[in-house]
């Protein structure tokens, strides 16, 4: 008895899958095509946007010995030297210097500075549609901070001193838009809603009987004859 259920619920599993194998086979082609529209269609916008490019610069506050109390002293200051350099009048300078055509307002819109207590960093990102420029503010805001440390230290004693470093040139990539994953993100939603689609339409159809197997299926009889067309 036991091995009679079980195959019967094999049997039921079985022709379960065989219904969706046959509803891909069917109507797979409006969940393939949707996919194809959505992703294309998302390629297609994405690449017509205009580029955003993020220039990260790094400033790293160097203690001038290794110190426990000057270590925490530097850790207190890091989070005022973001507030300090996070201004229009440092903002207005960088203007001036560059030449740009933009308000302070407007170009510290497109900047965030952020700093990192355990590794004495400071981060300066600079996003804008010219990669030049994003770089070029990057550095100059960079630069605006080491020489305000500069300035400070010459009032300390040189053991005092905490120094502001860029070790390097800020880094540049694009950050939107993203053709590739906005495709592929389009056409898995266009998969998505194919498939609730197709499985709509077979809901709605559910009562209709096509095929013997069908007939059978519904009745729980078997067919014994057809009547051909």
């Amino acid at each position: 008895m036991r091995y009679n259920n079980a195959g019967l619920q094999l049997e039921e599993h079985a022709l379960n899958l065989s219904d969706y194998a046959r509803i891909l086979v069917r109507r797979g082609w409006i969940m393939v095509l949707l996919a194809l529209i959505a992703g294309g269609t998302a390629y297609y916008f994405s690449r017509q946007q205009t580029p955003i490019y993020r220039a990260t610069q790094v400033v790293v506050l160097q203690p001038s010995r290794a110190d426990l109390g000057l270590a925490e002293a530097s850790v207190r200051i890091i989070n005022s030297l973001v507030v300090i350099i996070n201004s229009e009048q440092i903002a207005a300078e960088i203007i001036d210097e560059l030449q740009l055509d933009m308000t302070p307002s407007q170009l510290k819109g497109n900047v965030t500075i952020a700093s990192d207590q355990l590794r004495l960093t400071i981060r300066i990102d600079v996003n804008d549609p010219n990669r030049t420029v994003a770089a070029n503010v990057a550095r100059a805001w960079g630069q605006k901070l080491v020489e305000y440390r500069d300035e400070v230290n010459q009032r300390a004693l040189r053991t005092d001193r905490v120094e502001a470093v860029m070790p390097d040139l800020p880094s540049v990539a694009q950050i939107a838009p993203r053709p590739t994953f906005n495709g592929i993100a389009g056409a898995l939603l266009g998969l998505l809603v194919g498939g609730v689609i197709v499985f709509i339409l077979e809901f709605i159809e559910s009562g209709v009987i096509r095929t013997r197997d069908e007939l059978e299926k519904e009745i729980d009889l078997p067919t014994l004859a057809s009547i051909p067309r």
